[in-house]
C-alpha cells in the first residue's frame, strides 16, 4: 500500500515544563454556609476597601488561551500542555452573577483539554443547568469538587453533587466545622477528600479527631485523603493549639496521614 503523504506537518510537542496556574476568571462571591463566614476573600477585599459580593469579570479571564507573540516558543499557548489550573478561587464558578460568562470559559476549557481543570463549589445545585451542551458524562480533564464543612452540608449537598454527570469527584471539607460521616452519602463514589481547618483571626476550631475519623472512612473505602492544612486553632487530646499562618500546612504535612492519589491542592491559592 502506498504511504499517504501528510498535507501539514504535525506540531512538535510542547518542549517546555509544565506549570501550575492559578485562573482567576471572575471575582467576588455571596456567602451561602457557614463555611462561608470568615471567607478569606472576604477579609482581603474588604481591607482594601472593595465590595466582595459584587462579581466581576477579571482581566485574566483568557488566560488559558493566551498565545506568545514572540520569543522561542511564539505562537505557542503561554501556559504549557500538561498544566494545572486552579480554577476560579477568588469566587465560584457557578455563582449566578456568572452566567453570561460561563459558555466562554467553558469554551476555554474545552479548548485546552491538553490541561487539567479543578475548581470547587458550594453550589452543587446550579451546576446540572450550567454545564457545556458536548458535556455528556463529564470531561475527562476537568474536576469540580464540592465543598461540605460540617455534616448538616455533607447531607445536603452531597446527594445533588453524586447525581451530577462527572468523570471526577472530590470533597473539600474545608473549614472542618464539625465531624462529617460520609460512609451514608456515597464516599464510594468519590475520588478524594481533602481536609483542613480554618485559617483567619477568627478561625473556628477544628478538631483533630474529625480528621482522623475521615481518613479512617477513606481508608475503609479505597478513597484518596489529603489533610491539607491543620487551621488556625487545632484541637488534639482534648487541648487546643494556636498554630501560625506560615506553619499549618507545614504541620499537617507533618502529620502523615495522606493516602495515594492525593487532589493536588497543596496550598489552596489565596487562602
Amino acid at each position: 500500500m502506498e504511504r499517504q503523504i501528510p498535507l501539514f506537518e504535525e506540531p512538535a510537542p510542547d518542549p517546555r515544563p509544565p506549570e501550575t496556574v492559578t485562573w482567576n476568571l471572575w471575582h467576588g462571591c455571596t456567602k451561602v454556609s457557614p463555611g462561608c463566614a470568615h471567607c478569606y476573600m472576604f477579609r482581603r477585599d474588604e481591607g482594601v476597601g472593595r465590595d466582595p459580593r459584587v462579581v466581576s469579570k477579571t482581566q485574566a479571564f483568557d488566560l488559558p488561551v493566551r498565545i506568545l507573540r514572540a520569543g522561542e516558543f511564539r505562537g505557542r499557548y503561554r501556559i504549557p500542555a500538561g498544566s494545572h489550573f486552579y480554577t476560579c478561587f477568588s469566587s465560584d464558578f457557578f455563582h449566578a452573577d456568572a452566567d453570561g460568562w460561563r459558555p466562554a470559559a467553558w469554551d476555554m476549557i474545552r479548548e485546552r483539554a491538553d490541561c487539567s481543570f479543578f475548581m470547587i463549589t458550594k453550589r452543587p445545585e446550579r451546576i446540572g443547568d450550567h454545564l457545556p451542551p458536548d458535556w455528556g458524562e463529564g470531561w475527562a480533564h476537568v474536576t469540580v469538587a464540592v465543598t461540605c464543612e460540617n455534616q448538616a452540608m455533607a447531607e445536603k449537598r452531597l446527594p445533588v453533587y453524586l447525581a451530577l454527570p462527572l468523570k471526577h469527584r472530590a470533597v473539600m471539607i474545608e473549614p472542618m466545622l464539625s465531624a462529617v460521616d460520609l460512609r451514608s452519602n456515597g464516599i464510594a463514589r468519590i475520588e478524594s477528600v481533602s481536609v483542613g481547618g480554618e485559617s483567619g483571626p477568627d478561625a473556628r476550631p477544628c478538631d483533630f479527631a474529625w480528621v482522623l475519623d475521615v481518613r479512617e472512612q477513606c481508608a475503609e473505602n479505597g478513597v484518596a485523603f489529603s489533610y491539607h492544612q491543620t487551621g488556625a486553632r487545632l484541637v488534639k487530646d482534648g487541648r487546643e493549639y494556636r498554630i501560625p499562618r506560615a506553619k499549618q500546612h507545614e504541620q499537617a504535612r507533618r502529620a502523615n496521614l495522606d493516602l495515594g492519589g492525593t487532589d493536588r491542592l497543596g496550598e489552596i491559592p489565596g487562602e
